[in-house]
């Protein structure tokens, strides 16, 4: 895995194939990609530097063929191009919020007063290395006031936001030849719906169920609710697992232990059209149980049933049905990128339309982000000069002469990098995230840029 690090390079790669309309659009693009990538969290007129670029991108965002999908799509199809082996494309839906006191003309309410949209993406990443490759699909979704004199009957009827799982799932597509997909969802992603949309395109799926009163038929033919077929089912092993902090719980070493077997689940009767018209009335699928066992006092265990399509009928295999479920921190890892790193929430922009142009751009900066911190834990001992240019180890090198050793590894260089943005590199300090790299990286860039500015300027 490689990440090319000089932003005019990058940004020609990522959307130098756009088609906007026109190809003076195209060459914007690429440098307004460019110009944000130097400077992720910048405000626009940072990232540009001048004000003819900065109204050439506003302008660029307000135009009719510029919009989310036409920006963002050449890095979905390249990323699933590029797709080898077994790939992961662990799928989240997050809130983009811009408040309730700003006047932006095209934003729908998502909670209360508050303005913004849903964006559900799909990250994906290499099965048994967790290398991140790109975003396989996104789509956003504006929320729609219900209506005062809903029914039941119309509220199960009507359009849901699960569909947006679906759309994602479109989009991405089916896995090219000789490449196995497996979609990882968490609970807002167990629909009957979803799970169609998946069949369709020949892909795998781990999803934490969320329904457990749901009914569903068991090998020996009964209907009863999935909690009840789980208390049947003896344990198949047990091992720890270590539990992040959460809910103002401190991490942790949990004693889970492991229960497998096999479902069918039928149509639901309030289904969606999709599956209605696809035929599809029953999906056999494998459930996987997660159960702590002696959990201390005050700590809420962890359960987690994870429904399947890979074949768990040992606890080797429903253990690795498990690790994948572990790596879906990524995907909120790429929202924090997108939020934090990249400031999305904090944009200035008056037009939902140019804020979705803006979160094409940014989203694809994000995933640069957490790639930057991908490389090094992938391929540490790879040496620098295989990834990163000569002329960008003599700049880490110089900036950082004496403080650290001398840049030889792959490691070697993005903890130098890190150092710049504030990484001490303490033997408990352990890896560098991203937000030091990205950091860092700013600063090499800024130094990179004067020495060609002064060599210009000399010769």
């Amino acid at each position: 895995m490689t990440v090319e690090l000089d932003v005019n390079v990058w940004a020609e790669q990522q959307f130098e194939s756009c088609d906007l309309g026109d190809a003076r659009r195209t060459a914007r693009a690429v440098k307004a990609a460019a110009q944000f990538a130097a400077d992720p969290s910048g405000s626009t007129p940072d990232q540009t530097e001048t004000w003819s670029d900065c109204k050439a991108a506003y302008r660029l965002f307000d135009e009719e063929d510029v919009t989310f999908a036409a920006l963002a799509g050449p890095h979905w199809r390249q990323t699933v191009g590029q797709a080898r082996g077994h790939c992961l494309l662990i799928g989240d839906t997050t809130i983009v919020s811009f408040g309730a006191d700003r006047d932006i003309q095209g934003l729908g309410i998502i909670e209360g007063r508050t303005y913004g949209y849903l964006l559900h993406s799909a990250l994906m990443v290499d099965a048994d290395s967790e290398a991140i490759l790109g975003l396989a699909g996104q789509t956003i979704h504006y929320r729609r006031p219900v209506p005062p004199d809903e029914t039941a009957r119309q509220s199960k009827l009507r359009e849901r936001e699960t569909k947006v799982w679906g759309e994602v799932v479109d989009i991405a597509g089916p896995p090219p030849e000789g490449v196995r997909f497996t979609h990882v969802f968490d609970r807002g992603g167990d629909s009957f719906e979803v799970y169609c949309h998946l069949l369709q395109h020949r892909c795998d799926w781990v999803v934490r169920a969320a329904q457990l009163t749901r009914l569903i038929s068991t090998p020996q033919g009964a209907t009863e609710q999935l909690k009840d077929y789980l208390a049947t089912l003896p344990a198949a092993g047990s091992y720890e697992l270590k539990v992040r902090a959460n809910h103002q719980q401190p991490p942790r070493t949990a004693r889970v232990e492991v229960r497998q077997g096999t479902i069918g689940m039928p149509v639901p009767r309030d289904c969606g059209r999709y599956a209605r018209e696809c035929g599809i009335t029953l999906i056999t699928m494998n459930v996987v149980e997660v159960r702590e066992v002696n959990a201390s006092q005050g700590v809420t265990p962890l359960r987690w049933v994870l429904l399947t399509s890979h074949d768990a009928s040992t606890f080797e295999k429903a253990w690795r049905v498990i690790e994948y479920y572990e790596k879906r921190p990524l995907i909120e890892e790429f929202h924090k990128a997108l939020k934090t790193g990249c400031r999305l929430e904090e944009r200035q922009y008056r037009t939902a339309k140019r804020l979705e142009a803006l979160t094409a751009v940014l989203s694809v900066v994000a995933v640069r982000l957490l790639q930057l911190k991908s490389v090094a834990r992938v391929d540490p001992e790879r040496p620098a000069e295989q990834v990163v240019p000569q002329r960008w180890i003599r700049m880490l090198s110089w900036a950082r002469k004496s403080k650290r050793k001398p840049i030889v590894t792959v490691r070697d260089f993005f903890r130098g990098l890190a150092g710049l943005g504030g990484f001490l590199g303490r033997k408990h300090d352990g890896e560098p995230g991203w937000i030091t790299l990205w950091r860092g990286f700013e600063k090499l860039n800024l130094l990179l840029r004067g020495f060609d500015a002064m060599q210009q300027k000399c010769g």
